[in-house]
C-alpha cells in the first residue's frame, strides 16, 4: 500500500507540474483550479505513504536513498505550500515542481523495502544524520530558487518587460530575502548533519572516510554556502552576486546528492 499511495501522489504532483509549465506560457489560469487541490491531495497521499512505510518496515527504512528522495520531495512540497499561502503566488512552482515530481517518480519506480542492519544505524544516529541533511537540502534548494527568480526578474525589469507571471511575484527585495532566509535556515541543519555523519563514519570506517566522493562533494558544498554567508555578511553581497554563487552551490549540492549512488559509506543495506 505505501507504494500505491506514493504513485498516486506522483500522478497528482504531475498535475501540478503541468500547471507550472502552462503558467510559463501564460495559459495556467484555468488549470490552477484543478492543480491546487490536486497538489494538496498529493501531499496527503505522500505523507500517508511515508508513515505506512515506517509502520510496516520500521523507521530504519526511511534512511534508504529512495525513501530519502521521497521525504525530500514531500518537504519541498510542504514548504512551497507555505510560500503559496503566505505570498499568494504560484510562480515558483515552475522551478520547484520539476524537482518534486522527479524525486517522487524516482522513488515510486524503485520503491522496494530493504533490510537495514541495526548495527549500521548506531542507535538512531544515522536517522538523525539523514533527517537533518534532508531539511538542509530542502532549504538550500529553495535558496537557489529564490536566487534564480531574482536573476530572471531583474533581467525582465532591465528589458522593461513584465510577463503576467512576473506581475504576480513579490518585489525583488522580498525574493532576495527568500533566498537569504532559506540559506540561514538550511545551513545549520546541513552543518549538524555533516558533523553527525562524520562522527559515525570515522568510528566505523576510520579516517579514510574523508576520501569518499560523497564526503568530498558534501564538504565542498558546505564550503560554498559558508562562503555565500560570509560574503553576504562581510562584503554585503546581495542580489546578482549572491544569486550566482547560490547557483554554483546548488550545482555542487546536486552532485553531492548524486554521489550517494557512488559512495561506499552510504550503503546501509544488509547483505
Amino acid at each position: 500500500m505505501p507504494l500505491l499511495w506514493l504513485r498516486v501522489a506522483t500522478v497528482l504532483y504531475g498535475v501540478g507540474l503541468i500547471h507550472a509549465m502552462l503558467m510559463l506560457r501564460q495559459r495556467g489560469e484555468r488549470s490552477g483550479r484543478i492543480a491546487a487541490p490536486a497538489v494538496g491531495l498529493g501531499i496527503v497521499f505522500h505523507l500517508v505513504s511515508l508513515v505506512e512505510t515506517a509502520c510496516l518496515f520500521g523507521y530504519a527504512e526511511l534512511v534508504t536513498i529512495r525513501q530519502a528522495e521521497s521525504a525530500l520531495a514531500l518537504l519541498i512540497a510542504l514548504i512551497f505550500t507555505g510560500m503559496f499561502l503566505r505570498y499568494r503566488t504560484a510562480t515558483p512552482a515552475a522551478l520547484i515542481f520539476p524537482l518534486i515530481f522527479l524525486l517522487t517518480f524516482a522513488s515510486a519506480i524503485s520503491h522496494n523495502p530493504v533490510g537495514i542492519t541495526r548495527s549500521s544505524l548506531y542507535s538512531g544516529w544515522i536517522l538523525f544524520h539523514v533527517s537533518t541533511l534532508i531539511f538542509g537540502y530542502a532549504m538550500l534548494f529553495l535558496s537557489f530558487v529564490g536566487s534564480l527568480l531574482y536573476l530572471v526578474l531583474m533581467r525582465q525589469l532591465k528589458r522593461k518587460q513584465q510577463p503576467s507571471w512576473a506581475a504576480r511575484m513579490p518585489a525583488l527585495q522580498v525574493v532576495d530575502e527568500w533566498g537569504y532566509k532559506a540559506l540561514l535556515l538550511g545551513f545549520p541543519f546541513m552543518t549538524i548533519g555533516l558533523i553527525t555523519g562524520s562522527v559515525v563514519a570515522e568510528e566505523k570506517f576510520g579516517a579514510g572516510f574523508i576520501s569518499d566522493p560523497k564526503v568530498v562533494l558534501s564538504l565542498l558544498m558546505w564550503a560554498v554556502y559558508l562562503t555565500l554567508l560570509y560574503t553576504r555578511w562581510s562584503a554585503g553581497w546581495r542580489g546578482r552576486k549572491a544569486a550566482y554563487l547560490a547557483s554554483v552551490g546548488f550545482v555542487v549540492a546536486v552532485c553531492a546528492w548524486g554521489a550517494n549512488y557512488l559512495s561506499k559509506l552510504h550503503r546501509f543495506v544488509a547483505p
